[in-house]
């Protein structure tokens, strides 16, 4: 089975940009209600996914009030509090059983082409509906013989 059939595409899924602030990055994340979202440079390069856990520990990883400032998270960028190897992307190509793998420690999975472009997500739910209905298909299959 082909991803790309399960491939929420680029335009409509919700990211930022490696170089927007902190504070632009949990204005758009709350905005749509997310707990994590994809993170790419302005050449469109799949960088990391940040979370609401990635803020969260930066908040409290500053060196006194100071760094809690409005004024110091408008000079922070996003890059700045990604975590390494969090959400790793696959390629268009992956097989279902790859992308089920990865769906166990992810709730969505970014997906890149062969240069390394974010195209897109596939999602947990998605992923978990194929194979629900592929089971149901072999229990049918089951009844008939």
């Amino acid at each position: 089975m082909n991803i790309a059939y399960f491939l929420l595409p680029k335009v409509r899924v919700a990211y930022l940009y490696d170089d927007c602030t902190f504070r632009q990055g949990l204005e758009k994340m709350r905005h749509h209600g997310y707990t994590a979202i994809p993170v790419i440079s302005r050449t469109g390069q799949y960088v990391g996914t940040v979370s609401e856990g990635d803020f969260l520990w930066r908040l409290l990883s500053g060196d006194g009030a100071e760094r809690c400032t409005m004024k110091a998270l408008e000079q922070l960028q996003i890059r700045d509090i990604l975590q390494p190897h969090s959400y790793p992307s696959v390629r268009i190509t992956v097989t279902m059983d790859e992308l089920l793998e990865s769906a166990m420690n992810q709730n969505f999975i970014p997906v890149v082409d062969d240069a390394g472009s974010f195209i897109g997500i596939v999602t947990r739910k998605d992923i978990i509906r194929y194979f629900a209905e592929q089971d149901r298909q072999v229990e049918k299959l089951l009844r008939i013989v």
